[in-house]
């Protein structure tokens, strides 16, 4: 599609703080991240169209928010009430600075496209729920209102557009502008939050199980009017993915075309005028690891004008640990600490073992990797960044070579060794599957031993602690080991069924009736969430047809194929046969619902869980 309007280009504003977790919020925190990494393994942006945001002054914050709401969020109750979970102190600090670095990303935005950028993105930002007085549904501020008021501040007077299609109200952006004209907010959600009067606004309630027609139909209906009669002088569309059907908090039931066909029609009523109007992009609502994606696609059109399709969250995720690891010297993982490189070395007692006549002292991880290089890796691929987001700001590596089951790695949280982060044991081995070389992980822990438990993390079976939701970042760091070391794949058993579910992309049952058995449970719990049916696993609630028994949950070993020749012996049609011929034999209930397992189609490839 051509656009004329698109003169002076698109830029984005992002800050690496954005990935910071928002405790008591189902949001994935790598979000913004992973909208990056897509448009820069697609060579869609320039550095120079990538913009750093900087906190915003109180000065400005006091512009909308008063003093006395100011002060009221530095304690640890007012922003548990905003977020309807339990905080320690550090959390509620660790969001107030992530929340305050996200209006100073609209605020950058504005800047850009007041300097010259048609568009400007902030992969971050509409946290339309906070009132001058009062924050609600994660939000702590409301960016829109600050930046507009900085810019009323200094003198831009045209009329401003907020254009509001999170699934959620833009109750408090209404709120605080509700008595300024100059201000036009319009919002298309499913249920009022607040009062809908004011001077200048549209505020639209759908209802609940809204589908694409409904939506589309109500933007085609009411908007165009709007844009004509306010003849905006910026926009601000707060682009929300949470009507995506997907969504973990939506009741809607967006499809991902209807989506991009949203976006695209909000774009072009913009620009697509005779005076093209500056837009100012915000992420809004958006819930689960695949939220990220709808964004995705929407920058795609965007910068290029047609459609780029987002990989899966495993593959991206790859992308990136390759691209770095491409940039670097392979003799760096293997090389001992030096004066060179800022470190010391001197011979201990314990460098001594092994020296005497036996069993030589093993000295490297997997027989390759130093201490100082794994430490180097873990740094480069990203996995201490995540855990400083989490607020452990000193992660202390700690390695045990000696175990005879196999060779163990532990992360702590700082080098006092009292807060255990990430516990993991691998060996590599010849006979877990015959003819491979497998990476085979005896044990894998990750907790956060600071974070509780709340309404959107219940605990699983055996936990004492939530998980870190870095699963798949370590998981992708190993298979990117494995490519290092030649081998086929990681192979584990799952201690339960949540486990086995959690890592499914490209993983399969090495035995194909395992598979079968796996995928029947699977399919007998499609209408169940998962943290339930983990549950209903573990308390028994899943019977056999025909002997009526309850199931128990058996650790079958899995693989993560790596290799093409594993990749071709999991997914080849021999395996799949044998798996559809078990599948015929199964029958599972679960609380007296009968699952017809001669229904259950083969799972493709793309199947995350």
């Amino acid at each position: 599609m051509s656009r004329p309007w698109r003169q002076h280009g698109v830029g984005l504003v992002y800050h690496r703080l954005y990935a910071r977790p928002m405790t008591g919020s189902p949001v994935d925190p790598q979000r913004a991240e992973r909208i990056l990494a897509f448009v820069a393994q697609e060579r869609l942006i320039q550095p120079e169209e990538i913009s750093t945001p900087r906190l915003p002054s109180v000065k400005n914050l006091l512009r909308v928010h008063s003093s006395e709401y100011l002060e009221a969020v530095q304690e640890t109750e007012t922003l548990e009430r905003i977020f309807g979970v339990e905080l320690d102190d550090g959390d509620a600090q660790a969001l107030l600075e992530l929340q305050r670095l996200m209006v100073g990303g609209t605020i950058q935005a504005t800047r850009m496209v007041r300097r010259g950028f048609d568009t400007a993105v902030n992969l971050g930002g509409g946290l339309h729920h906070a009132r001058a007085e009062m924050g609600a549904g994660f939000c702590i501020f409301n960016d829109v209102a600050v930046a507009t008021a900085r810019l009323r501040a200094r003198g831009f007077k045209s009329t401003i557009l907020v254009i509001d299609l999170d699934m959620h109200d833009g109750d408090g952006t209404r709120a605080i502008f509700a008595n300024d004209p100059s201000v036009y907010t319009y919002s298309v959600h499913n249920h009022h939050w607040g009062e809908v009067d004011a001077q200048a606004s549209t505020a639209i309630a759908l209802g609940d199980d809204v589908t694409d027609d409904a939506l589309l139909g109500t933007l085609v209906k009411t908007l165009p009017e709007v844009v004509e009669s306010v003849d905006p002088g910026l926009v601000f569309y707060v682009a929300g993915t949470d009507p995506a059907a997907d969504d973990v908090l939506g009741n809607w039931q967006i499809s991902e075309e209807a989506l991009l066909a949203r976006d695209r029609y909000v774009v072009d009523l913009v620009k697509n005028r005779s005076e093209p109007v500056p837009l100012v992009v915000l992420l809004g609502g958006g819930y689960g690891d695949r939220s990220w994606s709808y964004t995705a696609r929407f920058l795609s059109w965007l910068l290029t004008g047609r459609t780029i399709e987002p990989p899966a969250n495993d593959d991206l995720t790859l992308m990136q640990l390759r691209r770095i690891l491409r940039e670097m010297d392979p003799s760096a993982f293997t090389a001992e600490p030096s004066e060179d490189n800022g470190f010391s070395w001197r011979l201990t007692d314990e460098d001594l073992e092994g020296i005497l006549p036996g069993v030589p002292r093993r000295t490297r991880f997997l027989r390759y990797f130093s201490q100082h290089g794994l430490e180097l890796l873990l740094e480069r691929v990203g996995i201490y960044d995540q855990l400083r987001l989490r607020g452990f700001t000193h992660p202390f590596l700690d390695l045990d070579l000696t175990h005879p089951v196999g060779q163990t790695l532990r992360i702590f949280g700082a080098s006092d060794k009292q807060e255990l982060l990430v516990e993991l044991r691998v060996n590599r081995s010849q006979q877990a599957v015959p003819d491979l070389q497998m990476l085979v992980i005896e044990w894998l822990l990750l907790q956060n031993p600071r974070a509780g438990f709340g309404p959107f993390r219940q605990p699983l079976p055996g936990q004492n602690h939530p998980g870190l939701g870095m699963l798949k970042q370590v998981l992708g760091w190993l298979v990117v080991v494995c490519e290092m070391l030649d081998l086929d794949g990681l192979y584990f058993t799952p201690s339960s069924y949540h486990v086995a579910t959690q890592s499914r992309a490209m993983v399969r049952f090495v035995h194909p009736e395992h598979e079968a058995r796996f995928r029947a449970l699977k399919e007998c719990l499609r209408e169940v969430p998962l943290a339930d049916a983990s549950l209903a696993v573990d308390k028994g609630l899943v019977v056999d047809a025909a002997t009526d028994l309850p199931l128990e949950w058996e650790g079958f070993p899995m693989v993560l194929a790596v290799s093409e020749r594993l990749k071709d012996r999991l997914f080849s049609d021999e395996y799949e046969q044998r798996v559809a011929d078990e599948l015929a034999r199964q029958g599972l209930k679960y609380r007296q619902v009968a699952c017809d397992q001669t229904k259950v189609e083969a799972i493709s490839e793309g199947d995350d869980g």
